[in-house]
């Protein structure tokens, strides 16, 4: 079983999301991803080579990314967990069967310019069939609201999930 968190377009794991799962969550994989979509899902296939049961935290452009993994491999995703997921910058329709029924859950700010919740809800609407939508007092970044999601309860972990 596999947990990563795949940063956003101008980001690394060295931002806040990445520093604050290399914290709380240190079996949780952080890599910093380069270059263009292509290039960034050739190095998320090298990294979670031979995982499956994975639990992927995608923000902005690492939400699009996790999307696309989920559909191109529903049976190696677990959960994703999509934060400002940047679905609106690229047509995911080609990438697998729709909708994707894999458990997902969706936080995005009501004042997020980059991914306005206009254009992002329908397309989480058309591309998922088990998901839940948060909508947060918030702009893209969710720094206001990022501490106030239920983590724990969202990724679990090794000891959580095998109940050790």
């Amino acid at each position: 079983m596999g947990y990563l968190f795949l940063h956003g377009l101008d980001s690394s794991s060295r931002g806040h999301k990445g520093r604050y799962f290399k914290e709380h969550f240190p079996f949780m994989l952080t890599p910093d991803f380069q270059g263009d979509l292509k290039e960034r899902m050739a190095q998320l296939y090298r990294i979670v080579a031979g995982d499956d049961q994975l639990v992927l935290v995608g923000s902005s452009f690492g939400g699009l990314m996790a999307t696309i993994f989920g559909l191109q491999n529903p049976e190696r995703v677990r959960r994703l967990i999509l934060l400002a997921p940047a679905l609106n910058y690229h047509d995911v329709t080609g990438y697998g069967v729709l909708p994707l029924s894999t458990e997902t859950h969706v936080y995005i700010g009501d004042r997020d310019v980059v991914t306005p919740i206009a254009d992002v809800q329908p397309l989480v609407c058309a591309i998922f069939c088990n998901y839940s939508f948060h909508r947060l007092g918030d702009d893209h970044m969710l720094a206001k609201t990022f501490l106030s999601i239920k983590w724990e309860e969202l990724i679990g972990g090794p000891s959580l999930d095998s109940g050790q």
